[in-house]
């Protein structure tokens, strides 16, 4: 028997929808302006970071940010993070986790409008597509235009100063992983590692195709904060806000006419040409919507010319325009509980980290003991631990450290390579070091899980590091 596939009815949606192209058009305002100084200052800071300098001294990396994974540090200038305090590493993403959730939940997605690098490489996309398409008008005029010589010396001269500005990024980001100036100098004579070039390849190909060719659908479909933000928010958050109270019911207006009996949009679509999502903010808080505040540039500037006050589209918050709409006063209310609770969480992560960073020691110790065989028993019927001892100096120096051993009677002990008896080891200068150590303890009295005190003492400071590490053996007799 034949089986015929199910035809779907004529009204079926597809499961994906063709993106539909966003032609933005170029307004000028407070909030346009806000954004160009943030997106020269974002791409100065990202562009520039790795070039600048920061003297630690001989025989260590000049670079003032550098992740040096092959030196295994991380260097923030005055600030060096070895691979030991990654957590200070994780303070700094809860940090930045917690300042999101605040600047959200007083002020939307003010994040995303701003600072977030898909819409800072955005707008500078879309500042080249105009500088060779021209403005929403003629950009959609060239797109609908057969194919010219003029069509494509635009098309082909914007897409490759595109190219250009991916991978200048790619390479950019690759500088925070290597000397800037010895990458820089060895990539264009063709002596870089093979993983640089891989590396800014990918990042340039993401830069391109994330800034250039998908942009709003990135923060649709590809971001999961548009989903998180709703969580942050409340009636009291300050949002981009299309204040129904005042401008329904909306509607053409005539010179000489009246305001009696209407509200103050005109319905010129000036918000929704100027959104780089494609969305009519009039429609209300959406999924889409970035809060880049350029629909306030553009109604605002409607507003002027028909000689209406501006703020028909404003950061507002939903409190108040109901609270208008319903004939009640307006207030702002920025100290709720979830703000006190976030900035309370910012200060205590905060003030820990800077706790540790004043406190931390110059050199740690790390005592790992073999799994196999756990113990061994000698011809004269003592037992044997073998440990390795994992010594870190973080100071620009050599270190004398002197290796103390307690916790059960009669034990003898001994570091490999070192005379018998000797306990003190050389750690080099920001250097991690690694001995085996020898514990021997009688078989009386061991009941099998006995513990032992491992101290390590800086012989010139005085500054300790212990560790507390398992003893194994028999048990009784």
């Amino acid at each position: 028997m034949t089986k015929h596939k199910p035809i779907p009815p004529a009204d079926a949606q597809p499961l994906y929808k063709k993106r539909e192209p966003v032609y933005p058009k170029l307004v000028h305002g407070k909030f346009r302006s806000a954004k160009w100084i943030f997106m020269f200052v974002a791409l100065a800071v990202y562009y520039g970071l790795p070039w600048l300098r920061w003297n630690r001294g001989p025989n260590a990396p000049d670079q003032a940010v550098l992740f040096d994974f092959a030196g295994g540090r991380f260097y923030f200038g005055p600030i060096e993070i070895w691979p030991q305090e990654v957590y200070y590493i994780t303070g700094i993403l809860v940090l930045s986790a917690l300042g999101l959730f605040l600047v959200t939940s007083l002020f939307g997605r003010v994040w995303c409008g701003y600072a977030c690098p898909q819409t800072v490489w955005t707008d500078l996309y879309i500042a080249v597509e105009r500088l060779f398409e021209g403005d929403r008008n003629k950009r959609i005029k060239l797109d609908r235009a057969p194919w010219t010589f003029n069509k494509i010396w635009r098309k082909a001269g914007k897409h490759f100063v595109w190219l250009i500005i991916a991978a200048a990024t790619g390479g950019a980001l690759v500088f925070y992983f290597h000397d800037a100036p010895d990458l820089m100098r060895n990539f264009f004579t063709g002596t870089a590692d093979a993983t640089a070039y891989f590396f800014v390849a990918i990042l340039t190909f993401t830069t391109y195709s994330l800034a250039g060719t998908m942009r709003e659908q990135v923060c649709t479909y590809l971001c999961p904060w548009p989903r998180i933000q709703a969580a942050m928010t409340d009636e009291n958050a300050l949002n981009v806000t299309y204040r129904y109270d005042r401008g329904e019911p909306r509607g053409a207006h005539k010179k000489n006419e009246t305001w009696e009996g209407r509200g103050d949009c005109i319905d010129c679509n000036a918000c929704v040409t100027a959104c780089p999502m494609g969305i009519d903010i009039r429609n209300g808080a959406q999924l889409e919507c970035i809060h880049c505040a350029l629909c306030i540039d553009a109604c605002d500037d409607i507003m002027k010319k028909i000689d209406r006050p501006t703020g028909l589209i404003a950061y507002d918050t939903d409190f108040n325009v109901e609270a208008r709409a319903a004939g009640r006063p307006e207030h702002f209310t920025f100290l709720r509980p979830r703000v006190i609770i976030y900035s309370v969480l910012i200060l205590g992560v905060a003030a820990l980290m800077l706790f540790g960073l004043m406190t931390r020691s110059t050199f740690e110790m790390n005592v790992l003991k073999d799994r196999a065989p756990s113990f061994v028993q000698l011809s004269d019927g003592r037992v044997q631990n073998n440990y390795t001892l994992k010594l870190v100096n973080k100071r620009a120096g050599d270190k004398e450290i002197e290796i103390s051993i307690s916790g059960i009677e009669g034990i003898e002990y001994d570091i490999v390579g070192q005379d018998p008896g000797e306990m003190a080891v050389t750690v080099p200068s920001e250097h991690v070091d690694r001995f085996r150590l020898h514990i021997k303890a009688p078989r009386e009295g061991l009941r099998g899980n006995e513990k032992l005190r491992i101290a390590a003492t800086d012989m010139e400071t005085g500054e300790a590091d212990v560790n507390l590490v398992p003893f194994s053996s028999p048990g009784k007799k």
